[in-house]
């Protein structure tokens, strides 16, 4: 248990997604209103961090912030303790954070992001500065939490377009193929999936059989379906397909490998960057704001060098010690895949 945090820094980094400015107006009100912290925001992510660039939070600052997109401090990919031995720059940047934060006279900084960032901000810990994480992103993957906020918003992004890809490919009679985001996790294709309708979910966490996906779709069209929607997670892998040497992603490799077998006309559809802009879903800035306020509740209470996470709809803490270089897969067992497959969802596993 370290010192209670009487100034604090926040930043955001990573990838952007719904829900960052309601986390920054959890963490900054609460430390401002309840604790009478003061409050710096730093630009860009760890990048303002290494350039000492920031700003005082106000509480004028942070009204009418709660429902817009994007982030107020800006983001990047910065990640400080990848070194590359000939740039004494590159070299120095854990360094210079530490001699920013000390200028500033920091107790406390609160690191809002995903997997890498909460990587970052565990070897942070380390070297002596108090770290909290809160953790964001629409793939739901980080280790420790049942929840990151952003995921429900772009589920809801990600559902109203599969929606939509019924009336296409029943006008066409086609199989339409739609790529969703999750880099090596499923947790957004496989809800987004269910309640889009998909008639087959491809995962990365289940190895799938194209002569079972095969037989599925053949079996739809002799059943009278004359139209399919395959939702597949962009981490997936196809076989026979090498996508970076080919410079194609999983929804065309798999949307090819389809017509190939089928014969029918198949196309691709990749929501790419849409899933992660615009407007948090009432539930993102429920869960932003309650894990901000909750962080800022664990910097007035010096518990440093950890996470603010969820068991079930319960608040708590996870050491970012045991959270750094994790991911969080789907179960291959998971509920949501049983229930799936009780409706004839294909995975394309035979299971």
């Amino acid at each position: 248990m370290g010192k209670t945090a009487k100034k604090i820094g926040i930043l955001t980094a990573g990838g952007d997604c719904p829900g960052l400015n309601a986390a920054i107006r959890g963490v900054g009100k609460t430390a401002i209103i309840k604790y009478g912290m003061d409050v710096y925001g730093f630009s860009s992510g760890y990048l303002g961090l290494i350039n000492n660039e920031y700003r005082r939070l106000d509480e004028k600052s942070l009204s009418g912030i709660l429902t817009l997109g994007g982030t107020i401090l800006g983001t990047s990919r910065e990640k400080p303790f990848k070194h590359k031995e000939y740039d004494a720059y590159v070299q120095n940047k854990p360094d210079r954070i530490l001699k920013n934060c000390s200028s500033l006279g920091l107790d406390a900084l609160i690191c809002i992001g995903g997997n890498g960032t909460m990587k970052t901000a565990g070897k942070l810990q380390e070297l002596g500065l108090n770290v909290i994480g809160i953790p964001k992103t629409i793939d739901n993957d980080v280790w420790g939490t049942d929840m990151t906020f952003g995921f429900d918003s772009a589920v809801n992004i990600a559902t109203e377009a599969i929606d939509r890809m019924h009336t296409t490919a029943n006008s066409h009679k086609r199989i339409m193929v739609v790529e969703v985001m999750g880099h090596h996790t499923g947790w957004l294709t496989l809800y987004s999936g269910v309640a889009g309708g998909g008639d087959v979910i491809l995962l990365p966490e289940l190895k799938w059989k194209p002569e079972i996906l095969k037989k599925y779709l053949k079996k739809r069209v002799n059943q009278g379906k004359p139209y399919s929607i395959v939702v597949v997670a962009e981490g997936v892998k196809v076989p026979g397909v090498k996508k970076k040497k080919e410079r194609v992603g999983a929804g065309g490799a798999v949307a090819r490998l389809i017509q190939d077998l089928t014969g029918i006309e198949t196309r691709e559809t990749i929501l790419g960057y849409i899933q992660r802009g615009g407007t948090p879903s009432p539930r993102d800035r429920v869960i932003a704001t309650e894990l901000g306020a909750y962080a800022a509740g664990l910097a007035a209470e010096g518990r440093y060098g950890q996470m603010a996470a969820y068991t079930g709809n319960d608040l708590c803490s996870v050491p970012l010690e045991e959270v750094a270089g994790k991911t969080k897969f789907v179960p291959e067992d998971h509920a949501l895949i049983r229930h799936a497959r009780t409706i004839d969802t294909c995975f394309g596993d035979g299971a």
